[in-house]
């Protein structure tokens, strides 16, 4: 969806992809002839606090040719175990509160590059072995005044710092004689969502966003692949499908409709959450900021105490109600905090 909308009208992969696929092309010039996120026009803009995300996003795109880099030609000898421990240990001293590694697989994989068109259709060639995933936390405070102009700031504050772990890890492992590859907003060749939860990290909510036992779905995801040696952590399946099979408290706060209420459904083999992307995004760009409401009436985003005190939901209607009940006791519909945080009147 990002990728469609950056494609400048009568450039060659505008009209390469609307000569394959027609059906999205209104929608798309639709979206396209809107305000962009932070701009004027938009609902949420403010002329001195909408570029604090604006000049985020472009200071990632200034450096996104940075996520590749020469390898040493001295390969260090290390171990797995070691290495496990120090990359994890690395990524949480500049700011990650998760980390995990899962073995790259096919499927975490984009097949072609899309959303810069000066390389447009290129097939993505990528060869490593293992996948360090990480989150950065995303501040309950600046969520819960979601889809404000607090919330862009704060989403974009993640992706920047992401950016800077990732770019970090890839350096010190290409500096061990190892390749390695970061992987930002503007230049994934990965799934992030899919490596996090191969990695343990948590699993995917209705919202399809990852949702951690302990964060919620208040977490952005960074991703370097490499071929140093490392050891591999596991899916940990903490009854998340099940939870959000009785809860929808972010399909019922959705503005814009665009998340199911029904079970999730077979597409490409797999069982997914239906998401309309389109409205999802349209919504976006009429508010100027990339919305939030999903991410902030997530009960597992809010430090409920029957979700810290619970291991596994699966199979457990009971402790699901107990748990939408405490949130209903303390939130209502969903909480919401008004006007900007003293900084930013």
């Amino acid at each position: 969806m990002f990728a469609r909308a950056e494609y400048k009208v009568g450039s060659f992969a505008y009209n390469d992809y609307y000569s394959k696929h027609p059906d999205k092309k209104d929608i798309d010039d639709s979206i396209r002839s809107r305000p962009d996120l932070c701009e004027e026009g938009t609902m949420t803009y403010n002329q001195i606090n909408s570029p604090m995300a604006s000049s985020a996003f472009k200071f990632l795109g200034d450096i996104k040719h940075l996520c590749e880099g020469p390898t040493s030609d001295v390969k260090v000898p290390v171990n797995s175990k070691t290495m496990t421990k120090r990359i994890k240990g690395f990524a949480k001293q500049y700011g990650a509160c998760i980390v995990g590694i899962t073995r790259l697989q096919d499927y975490h994989i984009y097949t072609h590059q899309g959303i810069n068109e000066e390389i447009y259709g290129k097939e993505v060639k990528l060869n490593h072995k293992y996948a360090i995933v990480f989150g950065c936390e995303l501040d309950k405070d600046m969520l819960n005044r979601s889809p404000m102009i607090c919330e862009i700031i704060e989403t974009s504050t993640a992706y920047v710092n992401c950016s800077i772990i990732g770019m970090i890890l890839s350096y010190y492992i290409r500096s061990l004689g190892y390749d390695a590859r970061n992987h930002i907003d503007s230049n994934y060749l990965v799934m992030p969502v899919l490596i996090a939860k191969d990695a343990g990290l948590g699993d995917i909510g209705r919202n399809s966003i990852l949702t951690n036992k302990e964060y919620g779905s208040r977490l952005k995801l960074g991703v370097v692949t490499t071929d140093l040696p490392l050891e591999e952590d596991e899916y940990v399946d903490f009854g998340l499908e099940d939870f959000c099979n009785l809860c929808k408290k972010c399909s019922f706060n959705c503005p814009s409709n665009s998340l199911n209420n029904d079970a999730k459904f077979k597409e490409n083999g797999d069982y997914n959450w239906a998401v309309e992307r389109e409205s999802c995004y349209i919504k976006w760009r009429y508010l100027g900021t990339d919305c939030g409401m999903c991410i902030s009436a997530c009960p597992f985003s809010q430090d409920l105490d029957t979700i810290k005190n619970t291991t596994s939901f699966k199979d457990n209607e009971e402790l699901i109600k107990k748990a939408l009940d405490e949130y209903k006791s303390k939130f209502g519909k969903r909480i919401f905090v008004p006007g900007n945080p003293p900084w930013l009147r």
